[in-house]
């Protein structure tokens, strides 16, 4: 637990600043980082046409920060959560910041490509052990102590700084829907996720952070059974969430479904919307379209605004609370390419979405906002670019949907990692291109940075591409990523 001065300290001031009755999102500049401007500009470079105009676009668009690793969070570069905050901080209004919390002991138990550092069980490979019995007690003290308290002093240390949190994609939905796969439904992954994510957000609630607990998405949640398992393990007979201090969900994180339109509310059974079934008669209504075919399936959230207001429903039933939600834009403007819509990895074909805006038309939704960055991978092929082996492959990426699945197409590399192929195709197939304007270089984050690598025979600075751009300073960033390019890989940016 946290010490009891530093609870003191943080009641004080969560008194005075956060709220949940207002939406974070609206009436504030947003923040866009100069080191993910960096990486649009590697892809630029060997661009040409609409999708250069349009790299150019998304260059200037706001998105989220992960912080799932330890070291992110008290890294002072514009890679780290405290450069990003202090880089804010530092500006004449400070702009609202978006962070993803993501790294509860065993995480991601049904996707392998974005398992996470902080195990119950440690392998002696350093990874973890779903198998391994237990309630957790060593990883939940690592996450309360090395990540979730970090975290949240760092929040603390920026108060002017507006800041939205995102609370542990994925992990609570699995609880929902996936305790039959043998690494979800072991006790001590499900103790993680209920007693650690419980933990992380009665914390994250007395800092100045709006939060958001993340719901999946329709085509995972929508059914009706499924929503209501969710509601259940948030509830009173679950982890039993204080919602005072929580704005709502955030939906079709790091997934493709459509936003659509939201239907009439008629429910047929429990919190269950009709209005789309067979029963219902409105098929072919403009809130029906059902690019996934799951209406086939008894599943009426066709789209992340009709599964909107089905949370907002069921909680309202079993939770005694109205949230009020957010939507991830980042990667799903073209809604009917894929295959089969379970094909979550890296698929072909998909372009980038709305833009952020919090202008949605619905009360129930506070923005549309890119949560996943454009062109950071969903996971890797089973061969990664440089020739060796996926240490954390999985099946999905090898979907006949993924990138990398057909001949003559490009390996992606590990999830979170910068996928050239996959950012132009999403340029390419942008449906909302009334970019932003330019963004400005970003000011010098107040604290001292390491001198910027400079052109030399010795070598690469760092070590990799990688640890080069990380040791570049805020004034000079452009500057310095040119050089580490040449440096580390041989290329140099026009």
């Amino acid at each position: 637990m946290l010490k009891s001065s530093f609870l003191a300290c943080a009641v004080a001031t969560v008194a005075s600043t956060n709220t949940t009755n207002a939406n974070p999102f609206d009436g504030t500049s947003w923040y866009v980082n100069p080191s993910n401007m960096a990486e649009y500009d590697v892809s630029i470079a060997t661009a040409s046409g609409a999708v250069k105009v349009n790299l150019q676009g998304m260059k200037s668009t706001p998105s989220a920060y992960w912080i799932d690793v330890k070291s992110k969070i008290d890294d002072t570069s514009l890679r780290g959560m405290r450069g990003i905050l202090a880089d804010s901080a530092a500006k004449a209004t400070p702009e609202l910041v978006v962070f993803m919390h993501y790294d509860v002991p065993n995480r991601d138990c049904k996707a392998v490509a974005s398992n996470g550092e902080i195990c119950c069980t440690y392998k002696s490979n350093g990874q973890c052990d779903f198998t391994a019995s237990g309630d957790c007690t060593n990883g939940l003290n690592e996450y309360k102590t090395e990540y979730v308290q970090p975290f949240v002093k760092a929040l603390n240390d920026f108060p002017t700084v507006p800041v939205v949190v995102i609370v542990e994609p994925d992990s609570l939905p699995n609880l929902a829907s996936n305790l039959d796969t043998p690494s979800c439904g072991n006790a001590a992954t499900q103790n993680s996720y209920k007693t650690g994510i419980a933990y992380a957000i009665e914390q994250l609630s007395l800092t100045h952070a709006t939060l958001y607990i993340d719901a999946a998405h329709g085509g995972w949640l929508g059914w009706d059974d499924n929503l209501q398992a969710f509601m259940k393990v948030l509830g009173p007979s679950g982890m039993n969430v204080d919602f005072s201090r929580v704005r709502g969900f955030a939906q079709n994180v790091a997934n493709y479904q459509a936003v659509g339109t939201m239907c009439p509310w008629a429910p047929d059974t429990g919190t269950r919307n009709g209005y789309c079934l067979p029963s219902g008669g409105h098929s072919s209504a403009e809130c029906c379209n059902d690019p996934c075919n799951l209406v086939s399936q008894w599943n009426p959230a066709v789209n992340e605004m009709n599964f909107a207001q089905s949370l907002v429903k069921a909680s309202q039933q079993f939770l005694s609370w109205t949230p009020v939600n957010i939507i991830d834009t980042g990667r799903n403007g073209v809604v009917n390419a894929r295959q089969d819509c379970a094909n979550w990895c890296n698929p072909r074909g998909m372009g980038a979405g709305q833009l952020p805006t919090a202008n949605t038309g619905s009360g129930m939704v506070d923005a549309l906002f890119w949560l996943k960055t454009p062109g950071e991978s969903d996971g890797c092929t089973q061969t990664v670019p440089d020739g060796s082996q996926c240490v954390r492959y999985d099946t999905m990426c090898g979907s006949s949907d993924s990138i990398g699945s057909r001949s003559g197409e490009p390996l992606a590399p590990e999830a979170g990692n910068w996928f050239d192929y996959q950012v132009k195709m999403l340029a390419e197939n942008a449906v909302d291109t009334n970019w932003p304007g330019p963004v400005p270089p970003s000011p010098p984050v107040p604290s001292p940075q390491p001198p910027a690598p400079s052109p030399s025979p010795s070598g690469c600075p760092g070590g990799s591409l990688d640890a080069c751009i990380d040791l570049c300073p805020a004034a000079s960033f452009a500057a310095c990523v040119k050089d580490c390019q040449k440096e580390c890989d041989g290329t140099t940016l026009v």
